[in-house]
């Protein structure tokens, strides 16, 4: 990726993507904001990992596929089949999971290399040949010539960025509803709260909902912070405007899902490109929409448990402190994604701009009078990543190569994929597309008890940052320790909480109680 730790704000908008390469050494918190628009996913610095011959000697956490091949002893990763199997899911090679159905993945630019990738990505695997589209209703993008440089909010430079972020969308919803078919949606401009960005983006969605099949299910990787509008009223005539296309799809038989974002509480407010991190806690749009189900994270550490006995993530050098990276063989858990190392978490909270839905009346003590999100929640961990293949652009991406990605914006297109899977056995039993999945979420004859791991706190290792309980960032002290960000979070609870909704599915079970419905 060109940049580290990639953090885009302009005149208002982020992109709540999981794709952001991290910094190789500590970055600042709240992160600084940057002038140019480019992904906000979360990629694993390329640091942690090396050679086999040339590793610590450490147990291997993540070995990357051929033809990459290196390996790390610090930061974890899974296939498609460790993360079907945690979910429940049965192995790749042998799925039907999908069947029928369409997934779209929004991205402003997409990927030029989105289907040859995904291919790559299928082969390695033993899944299914994919069923792949990539459509730009509005215009092909421009992926000439990116040079990496450069601080415009359009062209080829934004579109080198946002590439990781399609190929990451696209690979995972395969993973887990191969036989999908799986479309990538691109416009030619980079989200911008302007003329084009956002409204364009809301414009390709309305052509793929006249397109696609009733029961379409939507994933969006881009957000914009409420306060960043100046006022709610502002906010909410634009969001208005916006949400009369999800409204559409919905009549239609679609369902919408949208990343919570990846830094905890925290947000910008309105000032020159939105540069100014907010002293109180944000949400941002759409995944707050009451007509997008939104997507919270976590941290899958299924097989491993972190155990750190430092809370200083980086030596003098830059690299990472063993104390603070160490972990254990074995385990199965799944707290909240809030990683104090790499200062990302998930998004979550309250609005300023919509009051309560109907549907959430039933959390009103967890939410008062506001929509709260997220409502579900997934693997969004970069420590707990997953495996996404690239090679795009290599005048400035480098060879073809192997990444472990995380961020909220892996858990959406995961979450639709499960919906989906929903609606091939609705389909199977002579029903509809479930359509308006908060309703059926929060409606009394669904048994969350089922269909949900219900996150909790949890405990690891003997440090502050490794009681995962909220989504409070920490930021790094001048001494490179860990202390918490001056930004309040939520809680994460038993039942719903403002960190990860109901929590993360059981994929049979929620598949089970939204047939019922």
């Amino acid at each position: 990726m060109s940049r580290t730790r990639t953090l885009f704000a302009a005149l208002g908008v982020t992109a709540m993507a999981g794709a952001t390469a991290l910094a190789l050494a500590p970055v600042s918190s709240p992160p600084p904001a940057a002038a140019s628009v480019v992904p906000f996913a979360a990629q694993a610095p390329d640091s942690a990992f090396t050679s086999q011959a040339e590793s610590d000697g450490g147990a291997i956490a993540c070995q990357r596929p051929a033809p990459d091949n290196r390996v790390s002893t610090t930061i974890h990763c899974y296939t498609p089949d460790q993360l079907r199997a945690h979910y429940g899911l049965g192995p790749l090679a042998s799925s039907n999971d999908g069947a029928g159905q369409t997934i779209v993945l929004v991205d402003a630019y997409g990927s030029p290399t989105a289907a040859d990738d995904l291919n790559f990505f299928a082969q390695t695997f033993g899944g299914p040949a994919p069923d792949f589209e990539a459509v730009s209703p509005l215009g092909t993008p421009d992926y000439k010539n990116p040079t990496g440089k450069g601080v415009g909010q359009s062209g080829p430079n934004s579109a080198a960025g946002w590439a990781g972020e399609a190929n990451l969308d696209v690979q995972w919803a395969y993973a887990m509803a191969p036989k999908a078919h799986i479309v990538l949606l691109s416009t030619p401009p980079a989200e911008t709260q302007g003329v084009q960005g956002v409204p364009n983006l809301m414009k390709a969605i309305d052509w793929a909902i006249q397109k696609y099949p009733s029961g379409t299910v939507f994933s969006m990787s881009f957000g914009t912070d409420e306060q960043t509008f100046g006022s709610a009223s502002a906010a909410k005539t634009q969001f208005d405007r916006f949400d009369q296309t999800f409204q559409r799809g919905l009549a239609k038989g679609d369902t919408f899902f949208a990343s919570s974002g990846d830094d905890g509480s925290t947000g910008y407010v309105r000032s020159h490109r939105a540069g100014t991190v907010g002293s109180t806690p944000e949400v941002s749009y759409p995944n707050v929409s009451p007509y997008v189900t939104s997507v919270g994270g976590t941290q899958v550490q299924d097989g491993w448990t972190w155990n750190p006995t430092e809370d200083v993530p980086y030596l003098a050098s830059g690299a990472r402190n063993p104390a603070y990276w160490a972990w254990n063989s074995g385990g199965d858990t799944e707290p909240v994604w809030n990683e104090g190392g790499f200062q990302i978490g998930t998004g979550g909270g309250l609005s300023t701009v919509y009051p309560r839905p109907a549907y959430q009346d039933g959390v009103s003590g967890a939410v008062g009078g506001a929509r709260g999100v997220p409502d579900i929640a997934w693997n969004a961990a970069v420590n707990g990543g997953v495996l996404v293949y690239h090679t795009y652009f290599p005048s400035t991406e480098g060879p073809a190569a192997w990444g472990v990605y995380g961020g909220t914006s892996a858990a959406s297109p995961q979450a639709a994929a499960a919906t989906a899977i929903a609606n091939q056995a609705r389909a199977a039993v002579g029903k509809g597309p479930i359509g308006d999945l908060n309703k059926a979420l929060y409606s009394a004859s669904f048994d969350r008890t089922s269909a949900f791991n219900d996150i909790v706190p949890r405990t690891y290792g003997t440090t502050p940052s490794g009681v995962l309980d909220s989504n409070r960032m920490w930021a790094l002290a001048d001494d490179g320790s860990l202390t918490p960000n001056a930004v309040p979070g939520y809680a994460t609870t038993g039942g719903y909480d403002l960190t990860t909704g109901w929590g993360a599915p059981m994929v049979p079970g929620y598949v089970a109680q939204l047939v019922a419905q």
